[in-house]
């Protein structure tokens, strides 16, 4: 069937968000993207929270430093004169300035990133989103819309993942490191050169095996997922289980996908534990080599008792800020992963996008033409060839055929959900090319068979069809397309939620909430596929007048397998193999005893013709 208008109407709201130069082209890979969004809206943020933790991280690391200088003070003698405390004055002072830039670096820093990290989820989430919105029909059918949101979810956090590690982690170690070794090599060389090696060795030794524990944790992770799914998939499903006895089935599946994570877990776990194993006996050779060494240094007068203390206190820095740094590997490369899969999954190139010459363009008459169509679905056979169509303003066309005849990929033409390989659609003597898509579809209503609504109010969903409708024309909208009766029974009446895609309503209710969204619309080109289907026929026949109603000065083209909907419209189009096999009104299509007379025939007797049509309209909408 046709689109419904949830994948038409596209919210403006996060228009401004995709102009952003993050969001303009296609990223490639996931650092580019991450430095695109580093480089956007928040720039100035992200500066200041950079030189906040390199002035954090130079005040602690400096604090040993300090703390030398004191002890060196202390034992050079003379506490009883005032000359000493004059000699303490400054190293003392240098030590509370630094222990005071710490805390307010840090608090500064936390604020900073505190305040930013959920705008920038958002400014993320919400270009991702308005970038999702222009891909194409075919994309976005073709696409779970799930594991799309997921994607965007997943990636929008996995940014700031990535961004808070290198920030507020790797760079602060980078500097802790960095500063350490100046002041040991300050100090003594044999020292520096020391913990130097032991920091490359070390930072190596990290990067290898969270490289290597990397699969493992990404399979315990998908295992993971796919038990979680089996379990939505299973309590979605509750009726059928419950109506086929399936209960024992269901646990025995999921006891298999739980030994299955189980293992995948464990063996994530063992990794993990070598890694901290690796970290510990590290840590360990650190701490012992750097004070070995500096007894050695000490006994020999090549140190003082300031520096021995400013050794082993850089030391245990060191080691406290680096001794999960295999861990935090392996969480930046799970974000850089994630980000890597939403890049991939929404920052594909556009199929359908608007031409440089494309404007904003009023329908005015609402005449069609199709100008010699070629078509073809992508991996499907060919639909269209050489198709002629002319449907003047103003006249009610209906389209009747045998499945896979043609009619939806008529229609999806006309909404431009897809462009033609050869040919042109016009309206009002434009190509639809050359309309902006968001001018297009504000002027084009559609009434789809199998409507889908937002999980919002009966009000809003009505109101969709025009943002800007007070409550008294969505209430007279409603009353149009007799759906007011059955909304002010339910309790909330028009402001009672209909749940995910409508499903607390009927069928029926659905349509007419969906045909009182496109009165309310009003678009000059009116398209109704199957609108009254799920009608009982009192309700049908109500509401036909409406739809006349709705009708009234408009070009109007109705898709339909129950005929008695469409023979009173002023022309009916047969397809069949994509073309137009017969083409009058109601009375002279069966005058002629030809394709249309034998479907009405089986109709009025009951019966759907049992013929099919060779499959040559893949569309999986259609």
């Amino acid at each position: 069937m046709v689109v419904s208008e949830l994948a038409l109407n596209e919210p403006s709201v996060f228009a401004p968000a995709a102009s952003d130069a993050a969001f303009e082209t296609p990223a490639r890979t996931p650092g580019r993207f991450i430095f695109r969004v580093a480089n956007g809206k928040y720039r100035p943020w992200i500066v200041a929270l950079v030189v906040t933790e390199t002035l954090n991280a130079t005040c602690g690391i400096l604090l040993p430093y300090a703390l030398s200088r004191i002890i060196g003070s202390v034992t050079g003698g003379q506490l009883h004169t005032e000359q000493a405390w004059v000699s303490l004055a400054t190293p003392l002072a240098l030590f509370a300035g630094l222990c005071v830039g710490e805390l307010v670096f840090g608090r500064v820093s936390s604020a900073l990133q505190l305040r930013l990290a959920p705008r920038q989820r958002q400014y993320v989430a919400r270009g991702m989103f308005a970038y999702l919105h222009q891909h194409s029909h075919r994309f976005l059918t073709e696409n779970f819309a799930g594991a799309l949101a997921h994607r965007i979810s997943e990636t929008s956090h996995g940014v700031n993942q990535v961004l808070w590690s290198v920030i507020s982690e790797f760079w602060p170690i980078g500097i802790v490191i960095a500063v350490s070794n100046a002041l040991l090599f300050a100090t003594n060389r044999w020292l520096g050169l020391f913990t130097a090696l032991w920091t490359l060795a070390f930072v190596a030794a990290s990067v290898a095996l969270a490289r290597r524990t990397q699969p493992l944790a990404h399979a315990a992770s998908t295992a993971r997922s796919r038990t979680v799914g089996m379990v939505v998939d299973s309590v979605s499903n509750h009726a059928a289980v419950r109506l086929f006895a399936g209960l024992a089935h269901e646990r025995a599946r999921l006891d298999r996908a739980y030994a299955t994570e189980l293992e995948t877990v464990l063996r994530s776990n063992l990794a993990m534990e070598r890694v901290r194993l690796f970290q510990f006996g590290a840590s360990a050779l650190l701490k012992a080599g750097t004070v070995v060494i500096a007894v050695l240094l000490w006994s020999r007068g090549l140190i003082g008792l300031g520096q021995f203390v400013m050794a082993v206190s850089l030391s245990l820095l060191v080691i406290a800020e680096v001794r999960n740094l295999s861990r935090r590997f392996l969480e930046l490369f799970e974000a850089m992963g994630n980000v890597d899969s939403g890049v991939r999954a929404i920052f594909r190139p556009h199929e359908l996008v608007d031409s440089a010459d494309a404007r904003e363009k009023p329908i005015t008459k609402g005449k069609i033409e199709f100008e010699d169509i070629d078509f073809t679905y992508p991996g499907g056979g060919q639909v269209f060839r050489k198709l002629r169509i002319t449907i003047p303003e103003g006249q009610r066309v209906g389209l009747v055929g045998l499945s896979g005849s043609g009619k939806s990929t008529f229609v999806n033409l006309l909404l431009r959900l897809y462009d033609p390989d050869s040919g042109r659609v016009l309206l009002d003597g434009h190509d639809l090319r050359t309309f902006t898509q968001n001018s297009l579809h504000r002027q084009l209503g559609l009434i789809p068979q199998d409507p889908t609504l937002f999980h919002r109010s009966l009000r809003e969903n009505i109101r969709y069809g025009r943002t800007d409708a007070t409550d008294l024309e969505v209430e007279r909208a409603a009353r149009h397309a007799h759906a007011e009766e059955f909304i002010l029974a339910v309790p909330g009446s028009y402001d009672a939620q209909v749940g995910e895609r409508g499903v607390k309503l009927s069928g029926g209710q659905r349509q007419r909430i969906a045909i009182a969204r496109v009165m309310l619309k009003n678009a000059p080109v009116l398209i109704l596929d199957e609108a009254t289907s799920a009608l009982d026929s009192i309700t049908e026949q109500a509401i036909q007048a409406a739809l006349d109603e709705a009708m009234r000065d408009k070009t109007v083209i109705v898709v339909a397998h129950r005929l008695s909907t469409i023979a009173h419209l002023d022309r009916i189009l047969v397809f069949s193999h994509g073309q137009v096999v017969e083409d009058g009104t109601h009375g002279q299509l069966l005058a002629r005893r030809g394709h249309y007379h034998e479907l009405w025939s089986r109709q009025s007797g009951g019966l759907l013709p049992e013929a099919v049509a060779p499959v040559v309209d893949t569309c999986l909408e259609c």
